[in-house]
């Protein structure tokens, strides 16, 4: 029996009581389709440096339950994700939510080849990989009106993921943004007309390190709200 067969009930019980202790709703199933992913990204990423992370022990807190984390406070609606490198937060959030229409883009050729060949092998029919500069990308017409929520996780200062898909935010929609520690500077330096809704300190297990979760919505939907 190979090492990672005697891992996997190990790091399914780790999953599942990770995501208890976040309050996030997992399957065993769902549990071991994540694990499916590690797998991939741990493949891949010898040829494709998707992550610095190598260990597992490691990525499975830092990569996997990180993602999870933000699972209670997103809104229903359809989610872009900024930068998504190897998937993250984004093909968690897919493999947790199928009902939710989840777009990842990236410039980097291929790391979306990698996010397409994960959607095709895990089966994620919500899930779609573009391969674009997100300040010039046009979204199909479904999205014309643009997202409900719009995710990135180490991706650039606020300002910068604000005024790059300002214009790709929906009416009412915004933005949530996976910070490690309290991004004081950052918040400091948004645009007047861009309003912090929270900023959620997120609980990680056995991470230890700081997170924070920014919500931004634009003005005007702050004062419609």
């Amino acid at each position: 029996m190979s090492d990672l067969a005697v891992a996997r009930p190990s790091e399914i019980a780790q999953l599942l009581g990770g995501a208890a202790q976040m309050d996030v709703p997992l399957t065993e199933s769902q549990a071991a389709k994540l694990l499916d992913y590690l797998d991939l990204l741990q493949k891949w990423n010898k040829a494709y440096n998707l992550t610095a992370v190598r260990d597992r022990s490691a990525m499975l807190k830092q990569h996997l339950l990180d993602s999870l984390s933000i699972v209670p406070y997103l809104p229903p609606g359809d989610l872009l994700d900024v930068g998504s490198g190897g998937g993250l937060p984004g093909i968690p959030l897919a493999i947790l939510q199928p009902e939710r229409s989840i777009t990842l883009i990236d410039t980097v050729g291929k790391k979306v080849a990698f996010l397409k060949q994960a959607a095709l092998t895990l089966g994620l029919k919500n899930l779609h990989a573009v391969s674009d500069r997100i300040e010039s990308w046009v979204p199909p017409a479904e999205h014309a009106a643009g997202f409900a929520l719009i995710s990135a996780r180490a991706y650039a200062t606020l300002s910068t993921l604000v005024g790059q898909t300002r214009r790709l935010v929906a009416k009412n929609g915004g933005w949530f943004a996976m910070k490690g520690v309290f991004p004081e500077g950052e918040m400091a330096e948004l645009p007047p007309d861009i309003v912090v809704k929270a900023v959620i300190p997120l609980q990680v297990p056995d991470l230890g390190a700081e997170r924070h979760l920014v919500l931004l919505v634009p003005a005007e939907a702050a004062a419609a709200a």
